[in-house]
């Protein structure tokens, strides 16, 4: 009990210094703080809808990129995957999560975007153009390529619980769709799928709550940019990138608009997570 209560001292701690810290850019910045993209500190300007909406939509991609690839790999491992190769290949894909962001950042900038992202890039714009989110020119460094590491980042997390979920599901249920003369994946659709809905949303909004967290991975791959931009291939910004990168020149208010912008990341992921766990305790129970 003591220990659990110390849990929740520390975590109300942090929201109280946290908000007591950015109060005065809230009180300043009013509205604004939330709807405008106007950024410069040195002229008392704090606008961080730039930032949210970069990493909306970096969450964004890495969901609709990593959540079918984790779902493939879950079923994969559950359903099909011969008994010998199991264990092995659950360790690999677990083995994904040990590895530190900045690792994956490198990995991006130095190998994954000149010979993969680039090319994609250049070939949605190409044949894509014309809607607005693959519109040019076409940059290195864009919310599509820090969305893509954030999907192998997410795969870990999101195919481990989500195996999990497949895994409780009673083998009498498998045998009873076979039974009615289902086929394998009849039998996973009906049976699996529909019975893990609940758990499989679990996991995927705790992956998203991962995805709205990560720093140093986005931050080397988003491109630095505070603009909001419809097309996926331009730079951009998110809140957890623009404090690493400068909270060590702010001083004074901009200390304050970066705190600020890390309590609203802060309630953000409180949010998600505790979503995530609901849906998870039902599907549980």
């Amino acid at each position: 009990m003591l220990a659990g209560l110390l849990v929740l001292l520390f975590l109300a701690g942090m929201v109280f210094s946290t908000t007591r810290t950015a109060l005065p850019i809230f009180r300043e910045a009013g509205l604004s703080f939330f709807t405008s993209t106007d950024w410069q500190p040195t002229a008392g300007h704090y606008g961080a809808l730039a930032f949210i909406y970069g990493t909306v939509v970096t969450s964004a991609i890495a969901l609709v990129v990593g959540v079918p690839l984790s779902l493939g790999v879950a079923l994969f491992l559950t359903e099909i995957s011969p008994r010998r190769i199991r264990g092995p290949l659950t360790y690999l894909v677990d083995l994904l999560a040990m590895v530190p962001s900045v690792v994956y950042g490198l990995w991006g900038i130095l190998f994954l975007l000149p010979h993969f992202l680039q090319p994609v890039a250049v070939f949605l714009n190409r044949y894509l153009g014309f809607i607005p989110f693959f519109r040019g020119p076409v940059s290195g460094l864009s919310y599509f390529g820090a969305g893509i590491v954030l999907a192998v980042m997410i795969i870990p997390i999101v195919s481990s619980l989500s195996r999990e979920v497949f895994s409780a599901v009673p083998v009498e249920d498998r045998h009873a769709a076979y039974a009615l003369g289902a086929t394998r994946w009849e039998m996973i659709r009906g049976a699996v799928l529909s019975r893990g809905r609940a758990g499989v949303v679990g996991a995927v909004m705790l992956g998203m709550g991962r995805a709205f967290g990560e720093t140093i991975a986005v931050a080397l791959l988003i491109g630095s940019r505070p603009e909001v931009s419809v097309s996926f291939l331009q730079p951009g910004y998110s809140m957890a990138a623009v404090i690493a990168n400068t909270f060590q020149e702010a001083n004074g208010s901009g200390i304050a608009a970066l705190v600020a912008i890390g309590v609203v990341l802060f309630v953000i992921t409180i949010i998600v997570n505790m979503v995530a766990r609901a849906l998870v305790w039902r599907f549980v129970r």
